[in-house]
Formats: structure tokens, C-alpha cells, sequence
């Protein structure tokens, strides 16, 4: 069977967003994001031991980095390389679509 990265998508908001792994390999993870207007608590900020390349596949999303002064406005085909311990954070994720993410995790 091959994943369709736009199946089961909620056709309302929800409390979380959902986070599915889709292939993982030592040094290697994929994972599809669903955002229904979710976005990190003020003064938090991810800070991964690993590097990521993000896609937002559908949707919008603000992606604030520690070292910028303005947030990234992301739309539909807009992608990001982070590197590993690049602080950064999700200010804000469209609350009126369903916003869809393609993360791959990478070893640093």
C-alpha cells in the first residue's frame, strides 16, 4: 500500500496536531504534520539534535527561528533546512484550513 499524505485529513479542528511517522532509518525519519491552528506556547522553542527539512505541503504556518527578528510566512510549497540546536518555534498555523507539514529528520 502506498501512503497518501493527504488521506484522513480532519475535516475540523483539532486540540493537538497530529504528528505521523511515515518512514524512519537510522539517521533518517519522515514524518507528515497536521495543524488545525495550533501553534508553541509563548517562550518555547524546539532546539532537536538533529537537522530538519520541512515542506508545507497545504496550508499556512508562521516558523519563528530565536536568531530572526520576524517569523517565516510559509505557504503551500515553501520549505526550511534547520540545522541541528537551530532554535525555533511554530507562532502560527492557519485556523481556518488544515494545514499539512512533510518534516524529514536528519543526522547532524
Amino acid at each position: 500500500m502506498t501512503p497518501n499524505l493527504f488521506a484522513e485529513l480532519p475535516s475540523a479542528a483539532l486540540a493537538d496536531e497530529q504528528f505521523a511517522t511515515i518512514l524512519q532509518r537510522p539517521g533518517l525519519r519522515i514524518e507528515r504534520i497536521v495543524s488545525t491552528g495550533q501553534a508553541n506556547p509563548e517562550g518555547f522553542w524546539y532546539d532537536q539534535d538533529e537537522g530538519e527539512w520541512v515542506v508545507v505541503l497545504q496550508g499556512e504556518a508562521k516558523l519563528r527561528f530565536a536568531d530572526e527578528a520576524n517569523a517565516r510566512h510559509l505557504r503551500a510549497g515553501d520549505c526550511v533546512d534547520i540545522a541541528a540546536h537551530r532554535q525555533h518555534r511554530v507562532d502560527w498555523t492557519a485556523p481556518d484550513q488544515v494545514t499539512v507539514w512533510l518534516a524529514v529528520f536528519y543526522a547532524a
